[in-house]
C-alpha cells in the first residue's frame, strides 16, 4: 500500500492533469476563436473595400454621364438644330447658293463708284429681299442683280421701310424661273445665344462668299436708316429701274430686337441672309460695329420675324406702318431713381409728349421740371411707363420691341404708368408713326412740350457737329458723347 501522502500526490497531480487538459482546450478553442475572428474581418474587409471600390466607379460613372450631360447641353446651345436636319457647311452652302444675289447700284453720279450690297429670292415670283440702305438715294439708273453663276439682270423697286432697314426689288421678266430659288424664313424667337450661324453674302464684291459663328447677343436696338426715301406706288411691269430717291432726311427711331453676331460681316453683305444650320433664314445682315468699318468680331442682323411681318407689306403695298406711342424720354437709370425716390431703377421716364399723337390723347403727362442728372439738364415729372399690357418694362427697348413683335396700328395697349407716387392704368390706342416728312416738325413740337412755360430751348453751339456725329454713328452714341 502506497502512503497517504503518495496517494495525496497522486490525486493532486490527477487534479493537475485534469486541469493542464482543461487549459489546453481553452487555449485551443480560444485559438480556433481568433482564427474565425480573422477570417470574418478579412471577409468583412473584403466586401467594404469592394463596396467602396464600387461605389468610386460608379461615382467616376455618374460623374462622366453629368459630364456627358453638360456637354450635350452645350452641344444643343451651341447648335439647336440636332433633330436630324442640320447640315454640314458644304451641304448648307450647296443648298442655299443659288437664292443668294449681289445687289449693284452702278451710279454715275456716285463719286465713290457703284454700290455693293447682298440680297436673296424671297418667292418664285422674283421678289428679293435686300437692305434699305443698300438701295436708299440711288439715282436708279443701273440697278443690277448678279447670281453666283455671274448672269446678271435688271430689277426695280417695289417698296421700302428705313424704320426696319428693308427693301424688296423685283427681277426683271426676262429671268429664267429656275432661278428663281427662294430661301425659308425660319422663326428668329426661337434663337438662343451660342446657336450656330451662318452668313452669305458678297463682302467686298466677293461674290458667294460664307462665314460662320455663333448668335452672340438678343435683343439689340441699333439706329434705323438715316436717309429716308419716299416710296411711290409699285412702279408698272413696263418700268424697269428703281424710282428716284425723293427726300433725305434724319430718323431718331430705332430698330429693336436685332440680332448680334460674330460671324464675319463686311461692307457687301448688307442684305445677304444668316441661316441656321438648316438653311432657314433667321436674319438679314444690316450692319457691323467698327471703329475701321471692317469687320471686328460684331455684326448684327434685322430678325427673320420683322421680315415675315414687313416684307408682305412692302409687296402688296410699297410701304409698312410701324405702331406708335408719340412719347420722347429715357430709361430710368439709378441717379434718376435716387432723384425721384424710387426704390429701383426701372421703367421709361416719359420726358415729353408729340402732340395729337396716341400717347396725347390718352393722357400721357411728360415731365416739365428741368433737373440736373449727371451734367445733363432733364425734364422730369413726368409718368414713367412700368408695364405696357402683361409685360414689365425696364427701358425702351422693351416697349419698342413688344410693338414689333405682337401689335398692329389701332390696336389698343394698356400702359401701367407711375405718376405723383401712385400707379395707373391707361388704355392707348396705338397710332402710325409719322413719315419722315412729318417727322421733324413733330420732333420740334414735342420738344417745346418738354418745357416749362415762359422757357425756349436752347440753341447749342455744337448742334452742328453733333448732326455729323449722328449720321456717322447714330443718335445713341452721339447723345452719350455730346450728354444729350
Amino acid at each position: 500500500m502506497f502512503p497517504r501522502d503518495n496517494v495525496f500526490c497522486n490525486n493532486e497531480f490527477d487534479q493537475y492533469f485534469k486541469y493542464g487538459t482543461s487549459v489546453n482546450s481553452s487555449m485551443n478553442q480560444i485559438s480556433i476563436d481568433k482564427k474565425f475572428m480573422i477570417i470574418v474581418a478579412l471577409v468583412i474587409m473584403f466586401f467594404t473595400f469592394s463596396l467602396l471600390i464600387r461605389y468610386d466607379n460608379n461615382h467616376d460613372d455618374t460623374k462622366l454621364t453629368a459630364k456627358a450631360q453638360d456637354q450635350q447641353k452645350f452641344e444643343d446651345t451651341v447648335d439647336d438644330d440636332n433633330s436630324g436636319n442640320s447640315l454640314t457647311m458644304p451641304d448648307l452652302f450647296s443648298k442655299v447658293e443659288k437664292s443668294v444675289v449681289q445687289v449693284t447700284d452702278v451710279d454715275t453720279a456716285n463719286l465713290l463708284g457703284a454700290r455693293l450690297g447682298s440680297g436673296f429670292i424671297y418667292d418664285n415670283k422674283g421678289h428679293i429681299i435686300t437692305n434699305y440702305h443698300v438701295v436708299a438715294g440711288s439715282r436708279g439708273e443701273n440697278l443690277q442683280i448678279t447670281f453666283l453663276d455671274g448672269t446678271t439682270y435688271h430689277a426695280k423697286l417695289v417698296g421700302g421701310d428705313p424704320f426696319s432697314d428693308l427693301a424688296v426689288l423685283q427681277t426683271a421678266t426676262n429671268v429664267p424661273l429656275n432661278k428663281l430659288v427662294p430661301l425659308h424664313i425660319g422663326n428668329s424667337t426661337s434663337l438662343r445665344v451660342g446657336q450656330k450661324v451662318v452668313a452669305i453674302g458678297n463682302p467686298f464684291g466677293l461674290s458667294g462668299s460664307m462665314t460662320d459663328g455663333i448668335v452672340s447677343g438678343l435683343g439689340r436696338m441699333l439706329p434705323s436708316s438715316e436717309q429716308s426715301q419716299t416710296i411711290p406706288q409699285p412702279p408698272s411691269e413696263n418700268d424697269q429701274l428703281i424710282p428716284r430717291s425723293q427726300t433725305d432726311i434724319p430718323t431718331t427711331f430705332s430698330i429693336p430686337d436685332i440680332i448680334q453676331t460674330d460671324a464675319a460681316i463686311n461692307p457687301g453683305n448688307s442684305g445677304g441672309p444668316l441661316l441656321n444650320m438648316r438653311g432657314e433664314v433667321i436674319g438679314i445682315n444690316t450692319a457691323i460695329f467698327s471703329n475701321t468699318g471692317v469687320y471686328s468680331g460684331v455684326g448684327f442682323a434685322v430678325p427673320s420675324n420683322t421680315i415675315k411681318k414687313v416684307v408682305p407689306s412692302l409687296i402688296a403695298t410699297g410701304s409698312y406702318t410701324h405702331p406708335y406711342l408719340g412719347v420722347l424720354g429715357t430709361n430710368v437709370t439709378p441717379e434718376i431713381a435716387g432723384d425721384l425716390g424710387l426704390q429701383e431703377p426701372t421703367g421709361f421716364l416719359v420726358t415729353g409728349v408729340t402732340t395729337g399723337s396716341p400717347a396725347y390723347k390718352a393722357g400721357i403727362h411728360a415731365g416739365s421740371s428741368l433737373t440736373d442728372i449727371n451734367q445733363r439738364e432733364l425734364p422730369i415729372g413726368g409718368d414713367i411707363i412700368l408695364q405696357i399690357d402683361d409685360k414689365k418694362v425696364r427701358k425702351i427697348d422693351d416697349i419698342l420691341t413688344y410693338l414689333e413683335r405682337e401689335k398692329e396700328v389701332g390696336d389698343i395697349v394698356q400702359l401701367t404708368v407711375l405718376r405723383n407716387g401712385m400707379t395707373d392704368r391707361i388704355p392707348l390706342t396705338l397710332g402710325a408713326r409719322p413719315s419722315s416728312q412729318e417727322f421733324p416738325d413733330t420732333q420740334m413740337q414735342s420738344q417745346s412740350e418738354t418745357l416749362p412755360p415762359g422757357k425756349t430751348p436752347k440753341k447749342s453751339p455744337y448742334n452742328g457737329l453733333y448732326n455729323e456725329c449722328a449720321k456717322l454713328a447714330g443718335n445713341q452714341l452721339c447723345d452719350f458723347l455730346f450728354r444729350r
